[in-house]
This record gives C-alpha cells, sequence and structure tokens, in this order.
C-alpha cells in the first residue's frame, strides 16, 4: 500500500493541500502540513503542492516475503452442530479448480471441537488434505482463538490462496486473519479463476451496487484472500472414494482472552437456513404492516420454505436482520423466491436474482422486480397472498 508523507524541508506551510485534500486529512501546525490517520492515499494533496513538498512512497508494512515461497489453495471449513455447512462445499468445488489450473494441492482448514470426525467428508468434495486444530476449549466459534489459530496455521504452511465463507462468521474471521498477515481480502465474490498467464487470483465481486463487475487480484502478497457468499458456487457432485491426509497442527490455543461465548442461540430465521432453502418468501414495505409478515409465515411453512425480507422491512424493525437478503444482507439462491412487495432496488436484486423461479407481486405495475421475475402478478399483495395460500392449502392437501 502507498504511503503519502509530507517532507518538511520543502513544505512552507501555505495551506493548499489542507483545501484540496476531500476527506479533510490533512493540518497545518506550526506552519508546515501535517497528514492524519484519516489519509485514503488519494494523491490529490500531492498534485496540489506548488514545493512539491508531498510525495508517495510504498510503505515497508506492505513488504512481503518472496510470494514464490507460497503454494496451495484453502478452504476454511465452517461447521455448525457437528455438521459442516454447504458454503465449504461449495468453495472445495471452486478450490478444487483453481488448485488444478495451479498444479497444486487444495487443502481443508479446519477449526473447533470434534472436528476429527467429520474430516474425511471434505475428501468427498476434492480437498487433497485436512489440516485441523481439535480441541474441546474451541466448541464455540470465538473471533479472537480462531483468528490467532488460522493465522499461526497459515504461517506454518504459506498457502497462496485462502477461500472463506461469507456468513456471519466468516465476515467476522477473514478480515481480522488479514490485517494480521498484511495482506488483502476480497470480499462477497461471485467469481474466482486464474490468471493463465501471471497464475494470480482472479477475484470478481459486485461493485457500485450491482451495476458493474469488478476484477481484483492481490499480486504482491499472500495469502491471496477471498470470501464467497452462500449459494454462489455449485456444489461438486461428491467422489466417496476419495481420501487423504489428516494433519494435526502445532498451535498454541489462546486462553486469556478478552471475550468469551457465554451461549449461541438461533432466531426463528434459522429454523429453516436462509441460505439453505428452496424456497423463500420475502417481504417488503409494500406489506404494510409487520403483523402482515403473518402470511408470508404461512405460506412458507406450506411450501417448507422459510421467510425472507428487504433492507427496507428491516429497517422498518418489521424482521429481523437475519431475514435480510440483498447487498447488505445475504445472498440466496433458492428454487423459488416470492418477492411480496418488494420494488426491486439493486442492493436487493444482486441478493437474489440468481433464483430459479421468482414470483413478483407488487401493486406498482412499473416496479423494477418486474424486469427479472419469472411470474409476475400486479395487484394488492395483501389480497393476492391468501388466495395463493388457499390454492396450495388445496393442491397440498
Amino acid at each position: 500500500m502507498p504511503e503519502i508523507f509530507v517532507n518538511q524541508n520543502k513544505c512552507t506551510g501555505c495551506g493548499i493541500c489542507v483545501k484540496s485534500c476531500p476527506f479533510g486529512s490533512i493540518e497545518i501546525v506550526d506552519k508546515k502540513a501535517f497528514i492524519k490517520d484519516s489519509c485514503t492515499f488519494c494523491g490529490a494533496c500531492i498534485k496540489s503542492c506548488k514545493v512539491n513538498a508531498i510525495e508517495s512512497r510504498e510503505s515497508n508494512s506492505s513488504i512481503r516475503q518472496d510470494v514464490s515461497q507460497y503454494k496451495g489453495v484453502w478452504v476454511y471449513a465452517e461447521e455448525k452442530n457437528g455438521k459442516i455447512l454447504n458454503v465449504t462445499y461449495e468453495l472445495l468445488g471452486s478450490g478444487r479448480s483453481l488448485a488444478d489450473s495451479l498444479g497444486t494441492d487444495l487443502t481443508c482448514v479446519m477449526i473447533g471441537s470434534g472436528v476429527t470426525d467429520i474430516a474425511e467428508n471434505a475428501f468427498h468434495y476434492g480437498a487433497d488434505r485436512v489440516v485441523l486444530c481439535d480441541d474441546p476449549q474451541l466448541s464455540g466459534y470465538n473471533d479472537e482463538s480462531y483468528s490467532d489459530i488460522l493465522v499461526q496455521m497459515i504461517n506454518a504452511y504459506n498457502p497462496e490462496i485462502l477461500l472463506i465463507g461469507a456468513t456471519t462468521y466468516g465476515r467476522s474471521l477473514a478480515p481480522r486473519v488479514a490485517s494480521r498477515l498484511n495482506t488483502g481480502l476480497t470480499a462477497d465474490c461471485t467469481g474466482l479463476c486464474i490468471d493463465p498467464e501471471k497464475k494470480i487470483l482472479l477475484q470478481t465481486r459486485p461493485a457500485f451496487g450491482g451495476n458493474l463487475m469488478a476484477t481484483i487480484i492481490c499480486p504482491h502478497n499472500r495469502p491471496q484472500m477471498a470470501s464467497v457468499r452462500p449459494r454462489v458456487m455449485k456444489v461438486p457432485e461428491p467422489d466417496y472414494s476419495r481420501s487423504g491426509e489428516i494433519i494435526k497442527a502445532d498451535v498454541n490455543i489462546p486462553l486469556d482472552l478478552k471475550t468469551k461465548v457465554r451461549n449461541i442461540t438461533d432466531n426463528v430465521c434459522e429454523y429453516v437456513n436462509l441460505t439453505e432453502a428452496d424456497v423463500i418468501v420475502s417481504g417488503g414495505r409494500g406489506m404494510g404492516d409487520p403483523k402482515n409478515f403473518a402470511l408470508l409465515a404461512e405460506l412458507a411453512s406450506l411450501l417448507g420454505g422459510t421467510v425472507g425480507a428487504s433492507r427496507a422491512a428491516v429497517d422498518a424493525g418489521w424482521a429481523q436482520y437475519s431475514c435480510q437478503v440483498g447487498q447488505t444482507g445475504k445472498t440466496v439462491n433458492p428454487k423459488v423466491y416470492f418477492a411480496c412487495g418488494i420494488s426491486g432496488a439493486i442492493q436487493h436484486l444482486v441478493g437474489m436474482s440468481s433464483a430459479d423461479t421468482i414470483i413478483a407481486i407488487n401493486k406498482n405495475p412499473d416496479a423494477p422486480i418486474f424486469k427479472i421475475a419469472t411470474y409476475g402478478l400486479v395487484g394488492d399483495v395483501l389480497e393476492i397472498l391468501p388466495l395463493l395460500i388457499k390454492e396450495f392449502r388445496v393442491r397440498l392437501a
């Protein structure tokens, strides 16, 4: 990462740089300019300085070891209640493709209590080996201990690529690890591949509210880290004949932690995991009142699905955040997605547009949701939902 500094011998304290900085990150002290910590390294001050007193250079902290010393693709396996989450299998499928392109091994890394018992599953989905830390003290996810242990593992084996699911825990773990390793992290990727010439990871993700796709690289630091939202990648067909090597990592388990996990509870949206559901019935501000979400729950229950919500509904307090679908919520890929009273803002569409079938209900015929809907029903959602529920009850009886 570049570093901007002021050559105090050249600085005249004219203040032009202060006016040019769009972030207010420069101040004049004793007739000299100083760069504050809020600097974003945009470079506007460098161009404005008439006496060339502001310069840019590479920070020493950004210099990593020779990247040729890093080999292999790693996938962090997240488990819950003794089961590996589906997103791990999705990442193993993608990781297998990346490893084959690089001619290297695919490793699944596991941290927790009792994970040795489920380690074999990783081999069925493409892993060549499993590196794990299994200890009763790790029975509940803790940011501090898990990130510390994962960093120790990475420093011991030097993988060139690390993939983590963008789950609630993954979104907390990944940036902590990246910061400790002084490497980059691309969040919420939708595509991963290897540059055939440079042999580096090309990480694709939506940008500017999903209006364009950005491809990001991390050429000078390792490991190249990316988090991927659940249900974006496809789960490969398992090969139960595959086997591999299980390695117990030699790590120090941190005991003096600032945070303690006392209890873990699931809310109503997690009874049928939103990211795993085949049917999702989502509601927006068009539902009119939080009590009308009971209609969504009734339809979802009939179809064996779960309830989702738009950000507007969550912000209004009508649904919990764990139910939120969209750019700032969860990315889902169900077989059927009901969008009830949801207008279809781009921030919501990027989280559900990959559903196999989208059924939109909205009284506004010009609502953006209809542009991507498989079937559209124009009308009052509070009149249409009871009719759908009645019809489904008859057909499913």
